[in-house]
């Protein structure tokens, strides 16, 4: 049974936030706890779809379209800096009425929720930072490379196939490839280059010491984005911080291993996922 519900938009941050919903009750009833999920640099909220409707079966669930990405704003001159889209997940929250909400962030989203908890925790009690890229300021580069970012959104923009698509990401499923190829064309380059650039320019290591709320830090065994010597200088950075591998995955881990994903939550959300 789908728990697809809608997507919706709210002016917030100044900006329009696109964003799809599952779960949930459409006239507010819903009184399980809410989640948002931010996803990473080239993943419009709608590739995240599989996860909403896992998560939309427990969670009234949100998943964000980050500015410049799918149907939320794009523009030339726009604040495309960690600040600005730690504010957005800020104001997306607020503009939905959430209370009480836990973000489940991945790669550039684990880093704009852990951006957004140091800035303003209120109303979120859990965050989960799913393989955030640990790159910055005088730190080894983030693994992955510009050209695949790039060179592929421009294939997009002018209509590629799955199998165009599979050059790029050759491990996924025919569906997977279908629906980036029909949706990478909705990333703003402007936005991906400076999130890029912000990998290596911004240091979400001062973040870790401010966090106040139960966090949970999930990495990939592969893809060489977070380390073992990483986890550990995090642990120290924010003790009480959980963490875990999941096995047999790359970077984009839900893609890699779906069933290992939801199992690495276990019960830190407040109930099991599978």
């Amino acid at each position: 049974m789908s728990t697809f519900l809608y997507g919706g938009h709210v002016h917030a941050n100044g900006i329009r936030q696109h964003y799809l919903r599952y779960g949930g009750w459409a006239d507010g009833r819903d009184q399980r706890p809410a989640v948002i999920i931010v996803p990473g640099i080239t993943s419009p909220a709608v590739t995240w779809g599989f996860v909403g409707e896992q998560f939309g079966q427990h969670f009234d669930t949100y998943i964000q379209d980050v500015r410049g990405r799918g149907l939320s704003e794009a523009a030339e001159g726009m604040d495309y800096s960690l600040d600005a889209q730690a504010d957005d997940l800020i104001a997306l929250a607020q503009a939905l009425g959430l209370k009480d909400y836990i973000v489940v962030g991945h790669s550039m989203g684990a880093r704009i929720g852990l951006r957004a908890a140091h800035k303003n925790s209120e109303g979120l009690n859990r965050l989960v930072m799913v393989d955030p890229p640990v790159s910055g300021p005088g730190r080894r580069a983030y693994p992955a490379k510009l050209p695949w970012y790039v060179d592929s959104m421009a294939m997009a923009r002018k209509g590629c196939t799955a199998e165009d698509m599979r050059a790029f990401c050759p491990t996924w499923t025919e569906e997977q490839l279908q629906l980036r190829a029909q949706w990478l064309h909705t990333c703003h380059e402007p936005a991906i280059l400076a999130s890029f650039e912000g990998f290596h320019t911004d240091d979400i290591h001062v973040d870790f010491p401010h966090l106040t709320v139960p966090a949970l830090l999930m990495t990939a065994e592969r893809g060489d984005v977070v380390r073992d010597e990483d986890v550990a200088e995090i642990e120290q950075l924010a003790p009480g911080v959980q963490h875990v591998r999941v096995p047999n995955a790359g970077h984009m881990i839900p893609w890699d291993n779906e069933a290992g994903f939801y199992e690495a939550f276990g019960d830190f959300l407040g109930q099991r996922l599978v």
